[in-house]
This record gives C-alpha cells, sequence and structure tokens, in this order.
C-alpha cells in the first residue's frame, strides 16, 4: 500500500527530487556521459547494452530524432570501441503510428551495426506490441541478420509459445520478468507464479537458445539460474546476467567475481524524467526503492 502511495505520489514530488534520485539509475542526458559509464563499467569487468530515453512516440519527427540518436550511439560504439550494444525501443522508432516505417527504421540500424560486427537489441514493451515486436524480429532474421535480439516477459502467459515460435531461429534472448502493468487474462500477477515460469523459460532458452540474458535481481532467480548452469554445464558463451544501472551493485559484482558475464542496461537522455515517473508508477517496487534511497540522500 505505502509502495503504491509512493508512485501515485510522484507527479508532486519536484523534478529536482525525482533528479537526484533517479541520477543514479540513469547515465545522464547526453551521449558522452553513457558512454564514460559504459567505460567505468568496463573497467570493472562488465559490458552494457545503451539505451536512448524516449518510448510510446506520437509523430514520426520525433520517431527520426529518435532514429538519429540511435545512430549516434552506433557511432559512439565502434569509435570509442566499446562494449555495449544498442538497445531500441519500437515504439520510439515509431511502431505505435506506422509498423512498416518502425521497420525500416530498426532495420537501417542492425544493417548499420552489421557492418562493423555490433549488435541491436529490440526492447520488449507492454502486450499491444508484443506480436508486432516479435514478428519485426522474425522478418529481420528471415533477412540475413544475426545481429540482433529480442526480450521475452517471463509474466505473459504466451512467452512459452512465443519463444518456441523462435527456435528455429537459434534466437539471442533476453528474459525478464516483465514490468509494465498487464490484465490477469493474459499475465501471471503472483510473484511465485512468475518466478515459477521464468525458470521453466530459462531452462527451454539455456538448452536452445543461441545465447540467453537472464535479466533479474531476484536472488531466487539468480540463484536458480546459477545451479542449472552448475549442473548442466552450460557454456559461459551461451549466456549472461544482465542487471540495470545503479541496482543491486554489490550482488552485481559478485557475480562478476564468480566468473559469469554481466551486462549492464545503460539509459540516458533528454526523457529521463518521463523514464523515471513510468517506471516507477508501473513497478511500486522500485518507488520503494527509491523512496528508501531518497532518505538515505539526506
Amino acid at each position: 500500500m505505502l509502495q503504491s502511495l509512493i508512485a501515485a505520489s510522484l507527479p508532486y514530488i519536484p523534478k529536482s527530487i525525482v533528479k537526484s534520485v533517479a541520477s543514479r539509475y540513469i547515465a545522464g542526458s547526453t551521449l558522452e556521459e553513457a558512454v564514460r559509464t559504459v567505460q567505468l563499467l568496463a573497467q570493472k569487468g562488465a559490458s552494457s547494452t545503451i539505451d536512448v530515453l524516449g518510448e510510446f512516440v506520437s509523430t514520426k519527427e520525433r520517431a527520426l530524432h529518435e532514429f538519429s540518436s540511435s545512430k549516434e550511439v552506433l557511432n559512439a560504439i565502434q569509435q570509442y570501441g566499446l562494449p555495449a550494444y544498442l538497445s531500441v525501443k519500437p515504439t520510439s522508432l515509431g511502431l505505435g503510428i506506422d509498423p512498416d516505417f518502425a521497420y525500416q527504421q530498426i532495420r537501417t540500424l542492425v544493417e548499420m551495426a552489421q557492418t562493423f560486427g555490433a549488435f541491436v537489441r529490440m526492447d520488449m514493451e507492454n502486450s499491444p506490441y508484443t506480436t508486432q515486436t516479435i514478428d519485426m524480429y522474425k522478418k529481420l532474421r528471415h533477412e540475413g541478420f544475426d545481429n540482433c535480439g529480442i526480450v521475452i516477459q517471463a509474466y505473459l502467459h504466451r512467452s512459452e509459445s512465443d519463444i518456441l515460435s523462435l527456435l528455429d531461429l537459434d534466437p539471442n534472448i533476453r528474459l525478464c520478468k516483465g514490468i509494465y502493468r498487464e490484465s490477469p487474462e493474459i499475465a501471471y500477477t503472483n510473484p511465485d507464479d512468475i518466478r515459477n515460469n521464468y525458470k521453466k523459460l530459462l531452462r527451454l532458452l539455456l538448452k536452445h537458445a543461441s545465447k540467453t540474458g537472464i535479466a533479474t535481481h531476484d536472488d531466487i532467480l539468480i540463484n536458480d539460474a546459477m545451479q542449472v548452469i552448475a549442473t548442466d554445464a552450460i557454456p559461459t558463451n551461451n549466456y549472461e546476467f544482465q542487471m540495470l544501472l545503479g541496482v543491486r551493485e554489490e550482488r552485481r559484482d559478485a557475480i562478476l567475481k564468480a566468473g559469469h558475464q554481466m551486462r549492464i542496461y545503460v539509459p540516458f537522455g533528454e526523457d529521463w524524467y518521463g523514464y523515471s515517473t513510468r517506471r516507477l508508477k508501473e513497478n511500486p517496487q522500485v518507488a520503494g526503492y527509491v523512496f528508501k534511497a531518497l532518505f538515505r540522500k539526506g
């Protein structure tokens, strides 16, 4: 209840306070800040995925702006030799406006990345876009692009069948719980049910996918993944753990120390406030963490 109240009160909290707390979880407003963050993480042995903040755009002009920003990220990855890839949200590139337009923008980014051996991950957004995003990934792979990946959300009932439909592509899949609010008709809402489905899907991916991103901060799921990796002798190159910037850094470092690959999600951009408030509203538990962090800063 308290966490939900905190999330609901976010619009009334001064932006300066939100920024002071959110700065731990966002690299900054500029690409230069994101590059520095990626370089610092590399010194710790972690790789990164860089995300330009912005989603659910309503005009093609804005989508073209986001496309330009994503091209700049790819140029920076090449220029600085960053151990990173690009993450894109399809709605930021126009999926909600014109699916064909969005696909052409994503395809251009993937093709650009391919020229210098870089990778592009299509993030998964809320359920109205799930089928379209999966279809775009399939189309890219059928056109010969193997330097791209997708995200599957464990809380959706459909996720197992979605994974099975992708296995013939030898896919690169990031598995997360899912953060958007969805109807109980299409998504698990009980934490244990979500965890159980995550465990089942992870085993399916570790057995069949080319590479699996184990994206979670949940100790139960991290420990379960490590047990499966050890028991089934999963090669290190076939998986990596993934976490958000600024979240559970001690656990992150322990995973690295244990010899596992780790990739950190590094968001940056002018839309830091929109990103912060949307994520906190979508996940009241995280709002509770931020509330505690606010007092620690005092």
